[in-house]
């Protein structure tokens, strides 16, 4: 694979992540660069670290791991979308709630969890070519980095003109992903 195709393929799959982020800087309240730093950061160790994985367990275990992928994605997204709506329109009622300055670790890890499986995957189908899985998991993670942070920094403009709904539209978008990610896999619009 050469490197221009690398590079494609690095900012296809971190578009969803871009997505994901975006919904997430939407609902902040005025995310800083540090933070839209930080997101891109653990969007992009876990996308980079996916596809070194499912390279690692690619022949071992393809047909398993290529035949749940889409159904396990589309759980954790749909379960962290539902709670971006939940918690949007839960703020949306109360007036008094301090805004949210960052979102904690563990739900950021889980999103890029979700959002990187197809990278998990793409690990699997690398395992039988001649590519340098290294090269292409820094290529991949480096590309999310980007796009992550693009996505937090574009959320921030988003989030002040769409007020108390920017938490519901992330989740509504994280469900979109999964239910994509879904059809895609399932071949039902095929």
């Amino acid at each position: 694979m050469n490197l221009y195709a690398m590079i494609i393929l690095a900012f296809g799959m971190s578009m969803d992540a871009f997505a994901a982020a975006m919904g997430k800087g939407a609902a902040l309240h005025r995310p800083t660069f540090k933070e839209a730093i930080r997101t891109g950061l653990i969007f992009g160790c876990i996308e980079a670290l996916t596809p070194i994985i499912g390279w690692a367990i690619g022949q071992a275990a393809s047909q398993f791991v290529m035949a749940w992928d889409h159904w396990v994605a589309f759980v954790l997204l749909f379960i962290l979308g539902m709670r971006m709506i939940v918690e949007g329109l839960r703020h949306g009622k109360q007036e008094d709630v301090a805004p949210l300055q960052r979102h904690g670790f563990w739900l950021l890890a889980a999103t890029a969890v979700a959002t990187s499986l197809d990278a998990l995957a793409i690990g699997v189908g690398l395992a039988f070519l001649q590519v340098n899985i290294i090269t292409m998991a820094l290529t991949i993670g480096a590309a999310t980095t980007v796009m992550a942070t693009a996505g937090i920094l574009l959320g921030r403009c988003i989030g002040p003109v769409m007020g108390k709904w920017a938490e519901v539209l992330g989740g509504i978008v994280l469900i979109g992903i999964g239910t994509t990610i879904l059809i895609e896999h399932l071949g039902v619009l095929n």
